[in-house]
């Protein structure tokens, strides 16, 4: 079997090639769109993707599959760089995730996530769905401005949001900060 410039077997590259033409792209606020980008995915419709038999993820359906999802993977950047990831309960307002700190057990509550929102302001949301029957797999990535906040309306208006998603934050309010992510960016596949 031939090899790519990358060292993977022919197969595997063209395989490579025809899932990356299937993700779907929508920037807010900039100008920069990865090549082969959907600047909308409504504006999608009808286009033809490679000639792949599933349909584009419209930004309904991301927002919709990014609202009734339980649980998300934060991302957030270090001071010296190096990603930092951890799952987290999060409700979506528009185009703002609130997340926060809760009474789940923490081994301290000067969590890096806060430390590296706080450097870098960088925060990433990533919500998947996985099956063994991979044709029913997709993910839903959310990137964005993240901030802390330790108090006020923002963070109150947080707490509310999650307590109505979920029922163990109306049995408990957090008592730490409000992580909130002004998305800028969404990415999806398929």
């Amino acid at each position: 079997m031939s090899q790519s410039p990358h060292g993977h077997s022919a197969s595997l590259s063209a395989l490579s090639a025809t899932n990356l033409s299937r993700w779907v792209v929508v920037t807010r606020g900039d100008d920069r769109q990865p090549v082969g980008s959907v600047q909308s995915p409504s504006s999608a419709k009808g286009v033809s993707r490679a000639g792949l038999p599933s349909d584009p993820v419209y930004e309904e359906a991301m927002r919709r599959r990014v609202a009734e999802a339980r649980v998300g993977r934060l991302a957030t950047v270090t001071p010296s760089g190096l990603p930092h990831i951890v799952p987290c309960c999060f409700v979506l307002e528009g185009d703002t995730v609130y997340s926060a700190v809760d009474h789940k057990p923490k081994s301290t509550f000067d969590l890096a996530r806060l430390e590296n929102l706080r450097a870098t302001g960088i925060a990433s949301l990533l919500v998947d769905h996985y099956e063994e029957d991979w044709s029913r797999l997709w993910w839903v990535r959310l990137d964005g401005a993240g901030r802390v906040e330790d108090d006020g309306d923002t963070r109150e208006r947080a707490l509310g949001l999650l307590a109505a998603k979920y029922e163990q934050y109306r049995q408990q309010i957090p008592v730490g900060p409000a992580v909130v992510i002004e998305v800028t960016t969404w990415r999806a596949w398929p």
